[in-house]
This record gives structure tokens, sequence and C-alpha cells, in this order.
């Protein structure tokens, strides 16, 4: 049995599109890091770094945590959407360290002082990390003109952890209809129903206070 534990965030996301693709039946535990449960003795056991994916194998008597770990744990476990051929495969790990340590880091970075940072000065912050982001979606959308339609040759566990983000993004207000790949992309993830039964699954997307400034800046 699988024990999924999050809540509706972008990491979260991407497991629970990886369960629905796969089709593994799944418990999901609601752990709620608005108000601190992520720092629960039971889940710092499970994950000392008190973060949210984490997945317990009971089968396997497995616990990991990590979400690009958990997917490419869960595509070796079915041997489904990651690419065999090792050059499709170096590419696919090569995207899945690229989403963990650019594109969840700075669009999070970018949300927080978008919605979260409250009254302070925080100007540089914004412009810094509006423009990375906008940087991003030019380097995820230069990635997809590559590609036939998805990120790897074909529909893999890469498109399942950049899509959650994407996914957040969108909602949150940052457009990315001036990046035609990546918003072809968007569009063709969103026709999948297992992808949009993931994103359900752990709730709605919350509501996004007003940003503070308009989320209209563009990279130069």
């Amino acid at each position: 049995m699988l024990t999924l534990y999050g809540l509706n965030t972008p990491n979260v996301y991407k497991v629970t599109i990886g369960l629905e693709e796969m089709g593994l039946p799944y418990r999901l535990e609601t752990v709620d890091v608005r108000s601190g449960k992520q720092f629960d003795p039971a889940i710092i056991e499970m994950n000392p770094n008190a973060k949210i994916p984490i997945l317990h194998d009971s089968d396997a008597n497995i616990t990991i945590s990590e979400s690009n770990a958990i997917l490419h744990y869960l595509a070796e476990k079915t041997e489904q959407f990651f690419p065999s051929d090792k050059s499709e495969r170096a590419k696919g790990m090569e995207l899945l360290f690229f989403q963990a340590a650019s594109i969840g880091p700075l669009f999070g970075q970018r949300a927080h002082f978008s919605f979260h940072a409250g009254d302070t000065n925080n100007e540089y912050a914004l412009e810094r990390y509006s423009k990375e982001g906008e940087r991003l979606y030019g380097v995820m959308d230069k990635y997809l003109s590559r590609s036939e339609k998805w990120f790897l040759k074909s529909y893999s566990i890469v498109d399942m952890a950049i899509f959650g983000w994407v996914y957040t993004a969108v909602h949150m207000g940052f457009g990315i209809t001036n990046y035609s790949y990546l918003n072809t992309w968007y569009f063709a993830m969103k026709e999948r129903p297992a992808v949009m039964k993931g994103v359900f699954t752990p709730d709605i997307l919350p509501n996004f206070p007003e940003p503070k400034r308009p989320l209209n800046f563009s990279h130069k």
C-alpha cells in the first residue's frame, strides 16, 4: 500500500499526477504545512528535513521524500514513464535536476516575494525573482522547441515534475502566453485526465492574496 503525505502544493501535485498516471492505488494523508504540521515528530521521523511530499511504500517497507526522487522511485517500481535508452535517460535526469535546482526554488521565491513577504521593502527581490522566473520560462520553451511535444521524446515523469510548478504559477498570474512551446505543452498536459485528477486530488488551489506589484514583469 502506498501512503502519500502532503497538501495542495506544486511538489505534491507532481507525485499525485505520477500516481494517477501509473494507475497506482494510494492513500493521501494531509499534512497542513500552513499550520506547521510538517514539524510534528512523526513527520520528522520520516523526513528530517520536515518537507512534503513523503511517500511510504508498506509493501517494500520504503519511505522516501524529495518529490523528484519519489517520481523516479515510482517510475522504476512500475517501469513506466522514464526512458530505458541511455541518451534519453541521461537527458531525463538532467531535466529532473534542472527542475529541482532551478524551477522549484526560483518559482517559490517569486511567489513568496509577490504574495507573502508583507509590507517590507522588497523591490530588489521582486525584480530579481520576476526576471529569473521569466528567464526560466524561456529555458523551458527552448527545451520544448527541440522535442516533438514533451520534454523528452515521449511523455515522462519530467513533464509531471515540471507541470506542478507551471500550473501553480499560471494560477498565480504568472502567464506563459509569450512562450509558444511552453504554452502548447501546458494545454497538452491539461488534456490528460490523470494530470487534472492529480492536481485536484490534494485539494483545490488556494486563494492567493493580491500581489505586491503587477505580475507583468518581463525579463530583458
